[in-house]
């Protein structure tokens, strides 16, 4: 019997818990058609850059610099504009994918492309509010991103790409992939194809 079913829906399996959340979290950023096996390399790839940012942040929370919020924001941009030159995936496709023979992480999809720039717009934001001296401001977007990041990191939730989905009416499918999501939540692809061609994207 075939363990995947139409579209990127997966039949009831035992997974265990943490592999579903993996699973949804990988399905999240757009690749739909995941498996398993594929999330087991590609699931600490996609992490990869939000555990870096995540340090980075912490840096910036301390510095309390405009121009090092800044400089982080149109780097999250660039990655927007000009996914196949993103610096964290090229670093780890060099330091990590190629010695351990595994894929490389190639140009980011539309979902996780929009949590980059909901990242950078939140640190665009951060580093005009210090360079303007909105300290409360800054400090209000800096507790937002910081629980988007804990969430992101700890709980294996992204809210760019979750609020990617919601906008673009693919609800089901984010809801499908929420970390608490079963593996086997029903799914019909039909109805995600009518709400894709709604929304322009089908």
């Amino acid at each position: 019997m075939s363990t995947k079913r139409s579209g990127s829906a997966f039949p009831p399996g035992n997974f265990g818990e943490p592999m579903t959340a993996k699973l949804n979290f990988v399905q999240q950023q757009g690749f739909r058609d995941t498996s398993p096996q594929a999330c087991d390399y590609q699931y600490p790839a996609l992490m990869w850059q939000p555990r870096a940012i995540g340090i980075l942040v912490l840096v910036g929370l301390v510095l309390q610099s405009w121009l090092y919020f800044l400089a982080l924001s149109g780097l999250l941009w660039w990655n927007v504009v000009l996914p196949t030159l993103n610096p964290f995936d090229t670093l780890y496709n060099r330091l990590v994918a190629k010695p351990k023979g595994v894929p490389g992480l190639g140009p980011a999809p539309a979902p996780r492309r929009f949590a980059q720039a909901m990242a950078g717009s939140f640190m665009l934001g951060i580093g005009l509010s210090l360079l303007f001296g909105w300290s409360i401001l800054a400090w209000v977007l800096e507790a937002l991103l910081l629980a988007a990041l804990g969430a992101l990191i700890f709980g294996r939730f992204c809210l760019g790409s979750n609020l990617f989905l919601l906008l673009t009416g693919q609800v089901e499918f984010a809801n499908r992939t929420l970390p608490w999501a079963s593996a086997g939540q029903p799914f019909r692809p039909d109805e995600e194809g009518r709400a894709r061609r709604t929304t322009g994207l089908g």
